[in-house]
């Protein structure tokens, strides 16, 4: 599980040992092989036209970036449980809120970063949006956060409990 406070991201084991396995790969056998594919459409001849060549390129420049936010994230990561309390909607929680008071348009999900999305539940990051409008709200307090075309939405907090995944 992800949680973030503060400059502090929060890990489980199992996450950072993902994350970093993920790391070690694109730091090393990764950058061989892509290094290779570069070469060999460097001796295909003209790379004003070489597609491979640019496809190669392009895929080196994604996975450096990858290389430098994961290299970021496990510096700044803590392995173990942050603390949270049960009703403070904090990373790392599964929130359920009501839209404009409507305890019958709901949404549940859970407050983390996209390095822990989930197929089992859908996951909102703490920069998002909506994250900032709940995160630090209590069950029973409103909540307000921008929407895409300027205008502001209110929601309910019903739930916050930690992520058990």
């Amino acid at each position: 599980m992800t949680q973030t406070s503060e400059n502090v991201t929060w890990l489980t084991q199992e996450a950072y040992n993902q994350l970093k396995a993920e790391l070690e790969y694109l730091s090393g056998p990764a950058r061989t092989e892509i290094a290779a594919k570069i070469a060999a459409a460097r001796e295909e001849g003209d790379l004003r036209e070489n597609g491979g060549y640019h496809a190669a390129k392009e895929e080196q420049g994604k996975q450096e970036l990858r290389v430098r936010q994961l290299t970021q994230l496990l510096e700044n990561a803590k392995v173990g449980e942050a603390p949270a309390a049960e009703g403070v909607v904090a990373p790392g929680m599964v929130v359920t809120i009501a839209f404009d008071g409507d305890e019958d348009d709901t949404l549940t999900f859970l407050l983390a970063s996209r390095e822990y999305a989930s197929e089992d539940i859908e996951t909102y990051s703490p920069q998002s949006p909506l994250g900032t409008g709940v995160n630090g709200k209590k069950i029973g307090e409103d909540a307000q956060y921008e929407l895409p075309n300027g205008k502001f939405a209110s929601v309910k907090i019903l739930e916050a409990k930690p992520y058990q995944g």
